[in-house]
């Protein structure tokens, strides 16, 4: 669910990759599965298809979340599983200190974790994913130990929370964040994340049973 264009999805099963946007699904691969046209609210599959249902970072773009975990539940026969954030701990990152409004923006995005569970029924655990320092994602905690990297115009593309805010403010915020590595300021505060070899984020992994 929510294939884009091949970030997550791994060759050594059988997928049926779903994908809304146009623009994504003719980004992939021509070895890969066409990703089928649909919305997570109604998918066009029978009732237990699948062995399992998988979604990464798209429950929050739902426009009716129950609709699509109860969409989910029908045609996964296994479990469901669904990497997200946590809303209650995305301003818990040093991130806040320089982009409070952009990470303001980003946690209410995020569905509340009891809901998606809730929804889900059956038997869910929710584990933290720790976030390792070479990431190769692009979201924000992704660099947590590597800040300059947020400097770069291409990283702050690729988390979409930067997109709600105006470039001018978006710039401001970068700035600081500048000045504060130019100076030691923020290694004063944070250096010691340069060492750490994960950090235990906002990001977790739902499995429904």
């Amino acid at each position: 669910m929510g294939a884009g264009a091949n970030s997550y999805e791994l060759t050594a099963f059988d997928v049926t990759p779903v994908e809304l946007s146009a623009s994504m699904r003719a980004q992939r691969p021509a070895h890969l599965p066409e990703a089928v046209d649909a919305v997570a609210e109604s998918l066009p599959f029978a009732d237990n298809t699948f062995d399992a249902a998988m979604t990464t970072f798209s429950v929050h773009q739902w426009s009716d979340l129950k609709a699509g975990l109860r969409e989910m539940r029908r045609f996964a026969r296994g479990p469901v599983v669904l990497l997200t954030c946590d809303p209650d701990l995305v301003r818990d990152f040093w991130l806040y200190e320089y982009a409070p409004l952009v990470l303001g923006i980003e946690a209410p995005r995020y569905p509340v974790i009891r809901d998606i569970t809730e929804a889900l029924g059956g038997r869910a655990e929710v584990t933290t994913v720790p976030i390792p320092t070479d990431c190769a994602d692009g979201f924000n905690e992704a660099y947590y130990a590597r800040p300059v990297l947020l400097l770069d115009p291409a990283a702050l593309q690729s988390c979409s929370a930067w997109s709600f805010v105006e470039p001018e403010l978006a710039q401001q915020c970068t700035e600081r964040l500048r000045q504060d590595l130019a100076s030691g300021s923020w290694d004063e505060r944070h250096g010691h994340l340069r060492q750490q070899p994960y950090l235990n984020g906002s990001l977790v992994l739902i499995h429904a049973a």
